[in-house]
C-alpha cells in the first residue's frame, strides 16, 4: 500500500458539511486491491488479537460486532483502515466516530475518511493505520501501546487546556464561533467587530493593571491588608541575610514564594528549619529575584472562584497523597494509587497521573523515607507535593454549597479591590463554613488566569459548569457574537459578484472585509496580494476587529483542500457550475464538481437564504437539498422555474425588459435598468447581467433600502482597479485591449458573447491553455476561441502543471483546427512578449482580447503603452 497524500480538514468540506474535523487520505491498495480480508489467511484473528476493543464497531451490520463480521465476509483494506485510525485515537482518549472510505476515480485508489479531535494526532493516525495494517497482513509483530502513548503526548501538547476548553466548549453550545490564533491557548470567540479573546481564563475585558497586580504578591498582600482582608504576615525578601530577619521577626513554620510565581512553581510550605528555608530561597529564586516569605497559616487548602465579580464556585484542594497499609513501599502505593481509572496522562481523565519528581524526592528525604523501601504505618498519610495543584496529581472535593456568606461577600471584595473579572482566591482556612476572619484563616493569593479543572471535574462532590458564566459575561444577552458572512461559490463569475455585492454593502455603512482571487481587501484597502479564496484569507476577514460585514469567495481548491473558513454563513450564492478542473483532486465529473460548490449551501443558517442560478440545472438542483430559505435568479422572466418559485411565495430576480427586477411573490419591483449600470457594459455583457442579479438579490435578502441597491448598481463602475482582470478595457487611437481572466471554456463563451457585439474588422486573442485540465478541455478552449477571434496567438501560463509546452500548443491548435483550419496562428509563449507583438503589430480598428494569466503583471504592461501613447509616460532612447 502507498499513501499518496492526506489532507486536514478544518471546515464545511466536501465530505461533510456537518463534520468539521476530518482526515482524507488518498491510498492506493496496489496489489491488496486484489486481496479483500477473507482472501488473506489469519488476518480476523490476528486483528481481533492486537485490537479486540474493535468489537464495538457496529460498521454497516448495526450490531456489536458488525465490523468484524465485514472482516470475515471480506471487505478492502481501506475500510480496515478506516476503522482501525478510528479506534487507535479512541484508544489514545480522543473518542470520534464518523469514517467513510469511497473509492476514487482510479481502480484500487481510495479516499479513507474519518474524524480527528487534533490535526497533528489525525494525521500521525492514518500514517500508522497503514503501518498496523501492514503488519497484520504479513503476520509481524506490531507495538500499539507505542502509538497510543505518541498520541496521547501528541494529544497534550496539541489540544486546549480544559479551562480554555471548557470555556470554548461553553460558546460553541451557544453557537459562538472561535478561531484559535496560536498554538497555545489564545483563543478568539466570535467575528470580526463582535469578538472577544480569551487567553487561558484570562478574557478581552480582563484589566491588565488587575492581572499585574495578582502578579505582584505583595502589591496584592498590601491593597488586601489595607481593606481589613486576613493575609498572612510576611515580608520581601532577596538573599539569605533578608531570609534570617524575615524568620526572627515571624517565626516558624514559614512559607517562601516568587513574588511573580504562578500554579505553585517556585513554593515551598511549611518551612521549619535554617536549612529547609535556605533550600525553599534557592527553589524560589529559579523563577524570581524577589521572594515572599510569610508565615505558615495552618489549616486546608481551599480555591474560590469569582467570576464577573460574583462568587461562582469553590474547592478543597489536596496534594497528591498515599496513605500506608503497613504492607506495601511507597512506590508500590503510588502505583495502586496510579491504577484508579479516574487517573489518566495529562487532562485526559478527571485526575492525572501521579509522576515522582525533585519535589517528591525532597520531601521522602526530609521525611528519612526511601520510594521502594520504605512502607508507611497503616493509617500514616504521606504527601508527594508541596502545592495541591491537579496537574501534578493533586485532588479536589467540591464545597460550594458550604461557603458561609460573609466568605462570599469578602470573596466578591477581593476580586473588585484587585479588579480581576476572574479571579481566583486561595484560602488556607480549616473550613469555610465559617467566616475566615473568625476561624484564623487567611488569603495566600488572589491569581489572575485561575484553573477551572477542579470546578469543571472534581474528584468528589458536584461538577460546576464554570465557563458559562465567563460566557454570560463576554456575551450577555441580547449580544451577538457573529457578523453577517455571505459566501459566493461558483465556476464563473464568484469575483465580480463577490466584489459588487462587497460594494453594495460598504455603501449600506459597513465596514466590509472580503476575499477575492486577486486578493483579501479590508474596507477596500488590499491587505494580501493572490488567489485568497480558501479558508485561510476567509480567517483572515473574520479575525479582523474592525470588519463587521464578511464577503468571501469560496473557490474549487480551498474547499477540496482544507474545507470552508467558517461554519456557518447568512447567504451562500452559487453563480453557475461548468466544466473546470475536471480530473483533479478526484473531481472527475460536473456532478461531483456541483457538489464541492454546494457545501457553501450547506452551511446558511435556517433563516437564511441560498441564492441560485435557475437557468443552470445543476445550480438550481441545490435548493432541494438544504433548510434554508431558497432564492433564484435568472436571464429570462418567464422562466418556468422562477414562475413555480413566486407563485409559492419566493423571492427571486430576473432580467426583464431591459431591467434587473426583484420578483417578491406577485410583486416586480424594478431596481434599474441595465443601459445604467455600468458592469454591463450598456446590457453587451451578458455573463455579467447575471452577476448583477445574483448580486442583487443577495443584497435585498439582506433588506438592504432599493434605492441602496440602485445607487450601488450604478456607482460600481468596471476598471483594472475595481475589477482587475475582468473585462478591462483600453482605448487606444487606433485600437482597443480588452484583458480578461476567462480560464475555461465556459469563461471564454461568455466573453465572446461581447466580444461579437464588438465592432472590429479584426478580433485577435492571446489564449493558453492550463497544464492540469483534461485534453479535452484544452481542445474546447481551441475551439470556442476559434468562433470568436479572427487571428489567435498561443501563449503559456507560467506553470505548466505537469505538461510540456508543445503538448498544451498542439492541443489548443487541435481545437481551433477543428473550427477554421485555416486561421492565423502565431506562437509566443511568454505572455509579455504576446501581448508586446498584439499591440505593436495592431491593425487599425482591431480589437485585442488578452486572456491572461498574471492579472496584474499584464494590466501594468497594458497601462504602460496606454500611458506612452497618452504622452504621461516618456521613453529615453
Amino acid at each position: 500500500m502507498k499513501i499518496l497524500n492526506i489532507k486536514t480538514m478544518n471546515g464545511p468540506n466536501y465530505w461533510s458539511a456537518k463534520r468539521y474535523k476530518l482526515i482524507v487520505m488518498l491510498l492506493d491498495l496496489e496489489e491488496l486491491e486484489e486481496k479483500p480480508t477473507d482472501k488473506i489467511p489469519g488476518f480476523l484473528h490476528r486483528l481481533e488479537s492486537l485490537m479486540p476493543s474493535l468489537y464495538a464497531h457496529r460498521c454497516s451490520e448495526g450490531v456489536a460486532g458488525g465490523f468484524f463480521t465485514r472482516v470475515k465476509e471480506g471487505t478492502w483494506m481501506g475500510h480496515v483502515i478506516e476503522h482501525i485510525a478510528l479506534e487507535l485515537q479512541t484508544l489514545a482518549g480522543m473518542d470520534t466516530g464518523f469514517g467513510r472510505t469511497r473509492e476514487s476515480d482510479k481502480k484500487g485508489v481510495y479516499h479513507v475518511v474519518f474524524s480527528y479531535l487534533e490535526a497533528k494526532a489525525g494525521v500521525y493516525t492514518a500514517n500508522a493505520a497503514v503501518k498496523i495494517a501492514e503488519a497484520l497482513i504479513n503476520n509481524e509483530p506490531y507495538d500499539l501501546s507505542y502509538d497510543i502513548q505518541q498520541l496521547r503526548e501528541i494529544r497534550e501538547a496539541e489540544r486546549l487546556g480544559p479551562s480554555t476548553g471548557s470555556i470554548v466548549e461553553e460558546a460553541e453550545k451557544r453557537k459562538i464561533p472561535f478561531i484559535r490564533l496560536n498554538r497555545n491557548s489564545l483563543v478568539q470567540l466570535g467575528y470580526g467587530a463582535n469578538q472577544h479573546r480569551i487567553q487561558a481564563t484570562i478574557a478581552s475585558t480582563t484589566s491588565s493593571i488587575a492581572v499585574s497586580l495578582a502578579c505582584d504578591k505583595e502589591e496584592t498582600k498590601n491593597l488586601l491588608e489595607a481593606s481589613e482582608i486576613p493575609v498572612p504576615r510576611g515580608c520581601i525578601i532577596y538573599n539569605e541575610e533578608d531570609l534570617k530577619v524575615a524568620i526572627n521577626k515571624i517565626g516558624y513554620p514559614c512559607v517562601t514564594k516568587p513574588i511573580d510565581g504562578n500554579h505553585g512553581k517556585g513554593a515551598t510550605t511549611n518551612i521549619r528549619t535554617w536549612d529547609e528555608a535556605v533550600e525553599a530561597l534557592a527553589a524560589a529564586k529559579k523563577y524570581s529575584r524577589s521572594i515572599i516569605c510569610e508565615k505558615f497559616i495552618t489549616g486546608r487548602d481551599f480555591r474560590v472562584l469569582v467570576i464577573n465579580y460574583k462568587f461562582v464556585a469553590a474547592a478543597l484542594r489536596t496534594p497528591a497523597a498515599v496513605t500506608g497499609d503497613g504492607l506495601h513501599t511507597i512506590q508500590e502505593l503510588i502505583d495502586i494509587v496510579n491504577k484508579d481509572p479516574r487517573r489518566g496522562y495529562g487532562h485526559e481523565k478527571v485526575l492525572t497521573t501521579i509522576k515522582i519528581d525533585d519535589f517528591t524526592m525532597n520531601i521522602l528525604g526530609k521525611h528519612g523515607y526511601t520510594l521502594n523501601e520504605t512502607i508507611l504505618p497503616k493509617g500514616e498519610e504521606l504527601w508527594l507535593k508541596p502545592t495541591a495543584n491537579l496537574s501534578t496529581g493533586g485532588t479536589a472535593t467540591d464545597v460550594t454549597d458550604l461557603v458561609h456568606p460573609a466568605n462570599i461577600i469578602m470573596c466578591e471584595r477581593i476580586a473588585q479591590i484587585i479588579g480581576l473579572d476572574i479571579c481566583g482566591i486561595d484560602i488556607m482556612a480549616d473550613n469555610l463554613s465559617e467566616p475566615v476572619s473568625e476561624n484564623g484563616g487567611a488569603i495566600l493569593e488572589v491569581n489572575a488566569a485561575p484553573g477551572f479543572r477542579m470546578h469543571l471535574d472534581p474528584t468528589e462532590g458536584l461538577a460546576r459548569n464554570v465557563a458559562e458564566p465567563v460566557i454570560d459575561m463576554l456575551y450577555p444577552p441580547g449580544t451577538n457574537a457573529r457578523i453577517p458572512i455571505i459566501a459566493v461559490s461558483g465556476t464563473n463569475g464568484k469575483t465580480t459578484t463577490t466584489r459588487l455585492i462587497a460594494h453594495m454593502v460598504k455603501q449600506t455603512g459597513y465596514k466590509v472585509g472580503y476575499t477575492t482571487t486577486d486578493g483579501v481587501y479590508i474596507q477596500n484597502q488590499l491587505m494580501v496580494k493572490g488567489d485568497c479564496t480558501g479558508p485561510v484569507s476567509a480567517e483572515f476577514v473574520l479575525r479582523d476587529p474592525t470588519v463587521n460585514f464578511a464577503v468571501l469567495e469560496c473557490a474549487r481548491g480551498g474547499i477540496l483542500r482544507a474545507g470552508l473558513g467558517f461554519h456557518h454563513c447568512d447567504v451562500a450564492v452559487v453563480t453557475n457550475v461548468a466544466a473546470d478542473h475536471l480530473g483533479l483532486q478526484g473531481i472527475d465529473t460536473i456532478e461531483k464538481l456541483a457538489r464541492v460548490k454546494a457545501v457553501a449551501t450547506q452551511t446558511v443558517w435556517p433563516d437564511g437564504y441560498v441564492v441560485l442560478n435557475a437557468d443552470d440545472d445543476l445550480v438550481y438542483a441545490m435548493g432541494t437539498d438544504v433548510t434554508c430559505k431558497v432564492a433564484l435568479f435568472s436571464m429570462h422572466e418567464n422562466s418556468e422555474r422562477i414562475k413555480a418559485h413566486t407563485v409559492k411565495g419566493g423571492l427571486a430576480a430576473v432580467y426583464e425588459h431591459g431591467y434587473i427586477s426583484i420578483l417578491k411573490g406577485a410583486w416586480k419591483i424594478r431596481i434599474e435598468k441595465v443601459t445604467n449600470i455600468p458592469l454591463t457594459f450598456s446590457g453587451k455583457a451578458e455573463f455579467n447581467i447575471a452577476n448583477v442579479l445574483a448580486a442583487t438579490l443577495t443584497a435585498y435578502t439582506r433588506d438592504f433600502k432599493t434605492e441602496d441597491i440602485r445607487q450601488a448598481l450604478q456607482t460600481f463602475i468596471p476598471s483594472p482597479a475595481l475589477t482587475p482582470g475582468r473585462m478591462n478595457m483600453f482605448q487606444f487611437k487606433h485600437f482597443s485591449v480588452m484583458l480578461d481572466y476567462a480560464h475555461n471554456t465556459h469563461g471564454i463563451q461568455a466573453i465572446g458573447k461581447y466580444v461579437n457585439s464588438v465592432e472590429s474588422p479584426v478580433k485577435v486573442g492571446i489564449i493558453a491553455g492550463v497544464g492540469d485540465r483534461r485534453d479535452e478541455d484544452i481542445i474546447s478552449v481551441g475551439e470556442e476561441s476559434a468562433r470568436i477571434f479572427d487571428e489567435i496567438i498561443i501563449r503559456q501560463d507560467k506553470n505548466l502543471r505537469g505538461r510540456s509546452e508543445q503538448e498544451i500548443i498542439d492541443l489548443i491548435k487541435q481545437g481551433i483546427q477543428k473550427v477554421n483550419a485555416t486561421m492565423r496562428v502565431d506562437v509566443i509563449t511568454k505572455e509579455s512578449e504576446a501581448i508586446d507583438f498584439a499591440i505593436n503589430n495592431a491593425k487599425p480598428n482591431s480589437f485585442i482580447v488578452i486572456i491572461s494569466d498574471v492579472v496584474p503583471d499584464a494590466l501594468d504592461q497594458v497601462k504602460r503603452y496606454k500611458d506612452i501613447e497618452d504622452g504621461t509616460l516618456v521613453i529615453e532612447a
